[in-house]
């Protein structure tokens, strides 16, 4: 017989948490070998973490909702099922964070449905001999994206970043104790106690107003009032500190599908056949904006500080829309696809981000995103940037218009065109009009003479 700890995954290198939003088990539980055992929700991805081994389950150390290191051991198993004594479930000291979003209540993740939320504990540790010692102030300065990475991911957690907003203390300024270093709730505390000086950060004159100068709205009678999820607190941030970090423009052009959705007809039935996937126009998108980056490799960046980073991978990310977040899986290695293995890769991720079996690693690394709204009907969008790329693509409803067609001998026609307009939201800081006007227009082109031997 043997007892088997079962740990929060390490998946992704740049993730040192996760959120243990739902069991699938309970304790008493058989348990197979790569069994589904519980659901996390991490700054990345929710996925279903599948049992190392197999045997019952025994006890459960880490509660719904709760947010702690990875490598922690969240349950544990007993090999030996004839042996096998379920243990009372014994969840572990409210782990720091425990889920809760930035705002005025420290409430948890959304936890698995009918589940209460779980208060978090606020007793304070004995003072400790030792204060943290504020970092250099000649620290070296990083570009707003590095600074944005390192506080959700390595310096704090929400519960943390909320406490030190409270008493006014810059944590870049701190040496935590954590993973990476990350400040976490009891280095918060014996600091405060220690009554050293408070490092605090002076806004740059050009820094926005953000949430936490503003006053925060009150509930109504009536009105319905949720935790955010993991996944939605952690959208915010990422959406907000985009904001302030890129100076975002927009370009729109529109695109002409006429002659894809004439090849796309042609074909479709006899690809689907052979291929066993479903063709839709995104995968001419995507041919066509990798040819396009090749040719401008200023929208396939990164800015680091004063320097640009020019990816030689053509990593795509593609944006899905799930009914409890959005989620952006990348293709990876895209321009070694052809429109069949781009269009294999496309419709695979996108059917295991709906349903929790995307890996994090699935979702990193992309050098470019593409946003399709349209099929929901939008015309037109003005999408931000995902960090720390400098350029994403929208795709507005792909439809039928008049347009007015100029035939051989000179003379002006009224047609029925297949169009959809494209906006591209591109970083100014590095990435000028002229060049992405450019890149719009290589891809426009590319899309209105696609080869008939394409497929």
């Amino acid at each position: 017989m043997a007892r088997i700890d079962v740990v929060m995954p390490q998946m992704g290198e740049s993730i040192a948490e996760g959120t243990l939003s739902k069991w699938l088990k309970k304790v008493g539980d058989q348990v197979k070998r790569d069994e589904p055992i519980f659901e996390i929700s991490t700054d990345k991805v929710d996925a279903e973490i599948p049992a190392s081994s197999a045997g019952v389950l025994v006890e459960i150390l880490v509660t719904e909702g709760q947010t702690v290191p990875v490598q922690t051991v969240v349950a544990r198993l007993e090999s030996d099922v004839s042996a096998a004594v379920p243990v009372a479930a014994s969840p572990a000291p409210a782990a720091e964070g425990a889920g809760a979003p930035t705002g005025k209540a420290a409430a948890p993740a959304t936890p698995a449905a009918g589940a209460p939320p779980r208060s978090q504990s606020t007793t304070v540790p004995p003072a400790p001999q030792h204060p943290i010692p504020p970092a250099p102030t000649t620290a070296p300065q990083t570009n707003g994206a590095q600074s944005f990475e390192e506080r959700i991911r390595t310096k704090s957690s929400p519960l943390v970043r909320r406490m030190a907003a409270e008493h006014g203390i810059e944590l870049s300024a701190l040496s935590g104790s954590g993973i990476a270093g990350r400040v976490t709730k009891r280095d918060l505390e014996q600091f405060l106690e220690s009554g050293a000086p408070i490092p605090t950060a002076r806004p740059a004159a050009h820094a926005p107003a953000t949430a936490a100068h503003l006053p925060l709205p009150e509930a109504w009678p009536g009105d319905v009032v949720e935790p955010m999820t993991k996944m939605r607190a952690l959208i915010s941030e990422h959406m907000v500190a985009s904001r302030h970090t890129s100076a975002d423009v927009n370009s729109i052009f529109e695109v002409d599908f006429t002659r894809v959705a004439r090849i796309r007809a042609q074909h479709r039935a006899e690809f689907e056949r052979a291929t066993g996937q479903k063709l839709t126009f995104l995968p001419f998108i995507i041919k066509a904006v990798v040819d396009g980056l090749k040719q401008y490799p200023v929208l396939n960046a990164s800015v680091r500080g004063n320097e640009i980073i020019y990816r030689k991978q053509y990593n795509i990310g593609i944006a899905v829309a799930l009914d409890w977040g959005l989620i952006v899986p990348v293709i990876k290695g895209a321009d070694n696809l052809s429109l069949t293995g781009i269009t294999r890769s496309l419709n695979d991720l996108a059917n295991r981000a709906r349903i929790k079996k995307l890996d994090p690693r699935e979702v990193q690394d992309g050098t470019f995103t593409i946003t399709n709204p349209g099929v929901f009907g939008s015309l037109i969008g003005t999408p931000v940037i995902n960090q720390p790329q400098v350029g994403i693509l929208c795709i507005g409803a792909i439809e039928k218009r008049p347009k007015v067609i100029t035939g051989a001998d000179g003379e002006d026609t009224l047609a029925i065109r297949t169009c959809a307009y494209f906006s591209l939201t591109f970083d100014h800081r590095i990435v000028d009009g002229a060049d992405a006007d450019k890149f719009m227009s290589f891809v426009k082109k590319a899309i209105e003479t696609f080869p008939e031997t394409v497929l």
